[in-house]
């Protein structure tokens, strides 16, 4: 389904692009820049989502009124500065999360709550089985910190709808994100200049994401497929850490590609995203992984959840309180079922170990030891977080370890090994910022239009093959969707 959206997008982009720059060629159309090219991308983005999901664009309309509404009500509420009207702005506010979040928590979590009710009392309740509306759990976050910043101040009132509208549904971003706060693009939306460079960048920041979702992520995905699907009874140690690191590698190119795309996508159109991923497998702590990794959903779990609740001005236990309530919240957003929650709560456990005792003492070994550390704790984290079986995922641990399973390696695992080794070597420099630093200043040494072709040849390159590997191959997941 997502993928079928994203065809659509590459058959109608540029008829897109030709309506979005009409105003360019017409110079009577020019005073009416900004609101034609809201207009089209409202209108765009509006197919853009009905072609994979034509029955919940009234879902995403419903909570975009909703929560342009409520910003119109709690600025008139405040306006009048009157304690009545700071009350009334402030469950104007409760308002739109209680809304907000029942729409979620329907269409997301219905199911899971009536197994576990099931489990407990021995019902029968028959499950919803309500398809996941694509994205909502990304702009159901968008709409929210919108009212909760004009609520702050943070943000100015938008009282123009297409504006808002062409916001939360704003298609770049909307499948799988990044979550774009209304704050860092609200002075985009009424006026944005597009320039030659800025449009050429985001060419070049997409062909890198796509570059990396359909050559990189897609290929080494077919390797965790493989051994995910071996009875645990034949796998091999080698055969299980070979496996769940292609799984973190896969999650990683895939997610921070489809950032990268969404990304250039939005360089083309005037507006600029804040950037999702920054080298996470560098990292040398959890706490720096998760600075790294997923900025945008980080960020908003600090602004909207964390502070609210005291952050860390209250002493060390609401603290830790207010970490564990982060990460079972960021573990359960991430899907209706108990191995997310435990999820949340390993790396909570670890955040608030590192916080307590580990981060001082990590400081004081070699680096090395330090990226072995946080490279372990992550690869079992991706198993937690891949089996939604609580009970498979307890027994790939035991591979991993050597407690269970077919012994330490056979030929199959020496196959995976020389078949994927160069495979993984690209996603270990792709996973750094060597290729990122290196390459550029290899290409100031060049001259100009030695660089130029390099640079150009590139990319065209990564375009024709990813044209031909999406052409003849079937295998394109997008692991966030159903997040």
């Amino acid at each position: 389904m997502v993928f079928s959206s994203l065809l659509f997008l590459f058959r109608f982009f540029p008829l897109l692009l030709m309506f979005y720059f009409i105003p360019a060629a017409l110079p009577f159309l020019k005073p009416y820049s900004i609101l034609w090219k809201n207009t089209v991308l409202f209108i765009g983005s509006l197919i853009f989502y009905a072609w994979g999901e034509p029955v919940y664009i009234v879902l995403m309309l419903f909570s975009t009124l909703v929560d342009y509404s409520h910003g119109i009500l709690v600025d008139h509420f405040q306006s009048s500065s009157s304690p009545r009207g700071l009350f009334r702005a402030k469950l104007a506010v409760l308002s739109s999360a209680v809304i907000n979040l029942s729409l979620l928590g329907f269409f997301k979590y219905s199911d899971f709550l009536i197994e576990t009710i099931n489990r407990m009392t021995g019902a029968s309740i028959p499950l919803l089985h309500l398809p996941l509306p694509i994205g909502i759990s990304f702009y159901t976050f968008q709409t929210m910190s919108y009212t909760i910043d004009v609520y702050r101040g943070d943000a100015r009132v938008q009282k123009n709808f297409l504006a808002f509208g062409t916001y939360v549904t704003l298609f770049p971003q909307l499948i799988a994100g990044p979550i774009v706060q209304y704050k860092t693009i609200a002075e985009q939306l009424p006026a944005r200049r597009e320039t030659w460079d800025s449009f050429s960048y985001g060419i070049r920041r997409f062909l890198i994401g796509l570059g990396k979702k359909v050559l990189l992520a897609n290929n080494i995905g077919l390797l965790w497929d493989t051994v995910s699907s071996i009875p645990h009874a034949e796998l091999t140690s080698l055969t299980a850490w070979l496996g769940i690191a292609a799984f973190g590698f896969q999650l990683y190119f895939d997610f921070s590609g489809y950032s990268d795309m969404a990304i250039g996508l939005g360089q083309m159109f005037g507006f600029r995203f804040l950037e999702n991923f920054n080298y996470p497998y560098i990292s040398k702590s959890i706490t720096e992984f998760w600075r790294r990794w997923h900025i945008s959903l980080g960020t908003w779990f600090r602004e909207y959840v964390y502070i609210p609740l005291g952050g860390n001005r209250k002493g060390l236990p609401r603290q830790i309180r207010n970490m564990i309530i982060v990460w079972l919240l960021t573990g359960i957003w991430h899907g209706a079922s108990w191995n997310f929650l435990v999820w949340g709560a390993y790396f909570a456990f670890l955040l608030i170990f590192e916080k307590c005792f580990l981060l001082r003492r990590l400081q004081r070994i070699p680096s090395f030891f330090q990226h072995a550390y946080a490279l372990l704790a992550i690869l079992i984290g991706w198993v937690i977080f891949s089996f939604e079986d609580m009970g498979t995922g307890i027994h790939y641990l035991q591979v991993l370890f050597g407690f269970s399973g077919a012994g330490a390696f056979d030929t199959e695992s020496l196959y995976f090994l020389t078949n994927y080794g160069i495979l993984f070597l690209i996603l270990i420099l792709g996973s750094t910022p060597v290729l990122g630093r290196r390459v550029p200043e290899c290409l100031k040494r060049c001259p100009a239009w030695l660089s130029a072709g390099l640079e150009n040849g590139f990319y065209i390159l990564v375009f024709l093959l990813c044209v031909a590997y999406l052409v003849d191959a079937t295998y394109n997941p997008f692991l966030y969707f159903r997040f």
